[in-house]
């Protein structure tokens, strides 16, 4: 299912022992445009210190329920490692808390999850892959920050990130929502990660490699319909660009 970091926000979080929270926002790294953590508000539960919970706890988003369903309890939460509320995201904390966990590291490979191009939950299944060969640094970027950020298309500007359209089966981002409201008021468009060919995050600039005219004529993007496989076909056919999807 395809839906909205903007509509994630507040989604209660159901652990196996109970809600431990709501969802705040998402950290993502600008290598492969895919959910590495969420970020939990724990009400007062636990103080001081920035909640993440990596997409192998996350085993479904209950839309119907508003929830997410996490596998892990409270007490796991809690023993973690801690990672202070104004710190980065450093590879020595993801290191230990990806070891307290159990959990296949993604840095290490050419996957999206590392040796594995999906979130493998079966822990029998860890080992069954040849090892990566090669490991990245990931720069993890949050949700909130990057909204608002500068849209340059190739013969100009173009509007601001509004929103991400996340697929909750592999915690890709397939799509920035831009809006142009300075340019088209009221329109929302729908970018591929893929589509993006420069970042300046100094200056806050996401570059596109799409001109106005061709984005202007695209399918516009509505935030009160579901976003089906049948629309998806139909804005990559506009660009003429292949899908994400098996062919």
């Amino acid at each position: 299912m395809l839906i909205s970091a903007t509509s994630l926000k507040g989604y209660k979080l159901e652990g196996l022992d109970g809600e431990m929270g709501k969802a705040r926002e998402f950290y993502f790294d600008d290598r492969f445009w895919t959910v590495r953590y969420l970020v939990a508000d724990t009400g007062g539960w636990l103080t001081g210190r920035q909640i993440l919970i990596a997409p192998h706890a996350l085993v479904g988003v209950l839309k119907e329920k508003d929830q997410i369903a996490v596998n892990l309890t409270k007490k796991q939460i809690e023993e973690s490692p801690s990672l202070d509320s104004d710190k980065p995201v450093s590879r020595q904390y993801e290191e230990d808390y990806y070891a307290y966990h159990g959990w296949p590291t993604y840095w290490n490979g050419a996957e999206m999850w590392g040796r594995f191009p999906g979130i493998i939950r079966d822990r029998e299944q860890w080992n069954s892959s040849v090892s990566g060969k090669w490991a990245w640094d990931p720069h993890l970027r949050s949700t909130h920050e990057v909204t608002g950020y500068d849209i340059a298309a190739k013969d100009g500007e173009l509007g601001h990130v509004e929103d991400f359209i996340i697929d909750d089966e592999t915690w890709a981002i397939r799509y920035v929502v831009i809006t142009t409201r300075h340019w088209l008021p009221g329109k929302r468009f729908l970018i591929s990660p893929k589509w993006i060919d420069g970042m300046n995050w100094s200056e806050s600039t996401l570059s596109v490699n799409l001109t106005r005219e061709a984005i202007q004529a695209s399918p516009e993007y509505t935030q009160e319909s579901l976003l089906t496989r049948l629309d998806e076909i139909a804005l990559h056919e506009h660009y003429n660009r292949p899908g994400y999807w098996p062919a």
